[in-house]
């Protein structure tokens, strides 16, 4: 059973010192945040560039890791110590199950610290012994287009070995950008929603119509405590968001817009940013990049 979870971010290892220290320590509460509505216990720890979720199953674990912005990708590990013979013998029990007749394979392998092998070495050495523990399998190594692949990292005394990287969201945690207010109708507006939570926005949902399932089956999968109201009044669905940008103090908000429609939209909202994100999209590539949210989310 998988021990661990590596955790794999990216834009923020971008950034500053300070900042980098804020946004991952977001992250980390995100992350809790998520395992605690999960109910599935967890403690963080993490190195340069990982975050490793501690928790009973790994496993099952993943997908609800794999929900949260700024999580690149996760992998369900087991952490063996860092020699060669322990790591090899460890990778041949993993990777046994999926050992078939003339399967072609790679071994990937990583590197952090200082160690008296490279990382061509630690590859060659696991693909070694994977070929000698099944010979009767007839396996090929083949690292452009393998039918399975076996991961090592080597990260100082420890070294993680996992078979699956699972992608996430990516972006900016959640929470790190300001708040604003988004209008939910349907798949467009839906997906303006989550680009914007993507890039670390506290966003408030005001939906109407099929924008209220979408946000309950689907984007409140990525955010547990994701707020949302329903517009279903006489006063519109504008009004009930710009009176919610007024008493939450709202950045900006996000409009299910096209091009004809900026001009009378700038007129009723005046001075309020107005975001977009779908603007230059067709329905069709709205469709299929809110089938990829629905693929994640569940």
């Amino acid at each position: 059973m998988p021990e661990v979870l590596l955790i794999r971010y990216g834009e923020i290892a971008l950034k500053s010192p300070p900042v980098r220290r804020e946004f991952e320590g977001r992250l980390r509460r995100n992350i809790l945040e998520a395992f605690l509505a999960a109910r599935i216990p967890c403690t963080i720890s993490s190195d340069h560039g990982h975050l490793y979720v501690h928790t009973p199953d790994a496993g099952s674990a993943a997908p609800v890791a794999r929900r949260v912005f700024g999580v690149v990708s996760v992998s369900p590990a087991e952490v063996v110590e860092t020699d060669l013979p322990r790591i090899s013998e460890r990778v041949v029990e993993m990777v046994r199950p999926r050992v078939t007749t003339g399967a072609r394979f790679a071994v990937r392998a990583r590197r952090t610290g200082n160690h008296p092998f490279t990382s061509q070495e630690v590859g060659a050495r696991v693909g070694e012994a994977i070929l000698n523990a099944f010979p009767e399998a007839h396996l090929h190594v083949d690292l452009g287009k393998p039918d399975w692949e076996a991961f090592v990292e080597v990260r100082g005394p420890k070294t993680y070995v996992y078979h699956e990287r699972w992608p996430g969201p990516g972006g900016m945690p959640l929470g790190v950008a300001g708040p604003v207010g988004a209008h939910v109708d349907g798949l467009r507006g839906a997906l303006g929603a989550y680009l914007l939570m993507k890039r670390g926005c506290s966003v408030y949902c005001v939906a109407e119509g099929e924008g209220v399932r979408l946000v309950k089956e689907v984007l409140s999968r990525f955010s547990p405590s994701l707020p949302v109201e329903s517009a279903d009044n006489p006063q519109g669905a504008w009004e009930h968001l710009r009176r919610l940008a007024e008493t939450r103090g709202l950045d900006g908000v996000a409009l299910p817009l096209d091009v004809d429609e900026f001009p009378p939209a700038r007129e009723f909202w005046k001075d309020v940013v107005v975001f977009s994100p779908t603007v230059g999209m067709t329905d069709e590539e709205v469709s299929r990049r809110w089938s990829d949210v629905v693929a994640l989310a569940h």
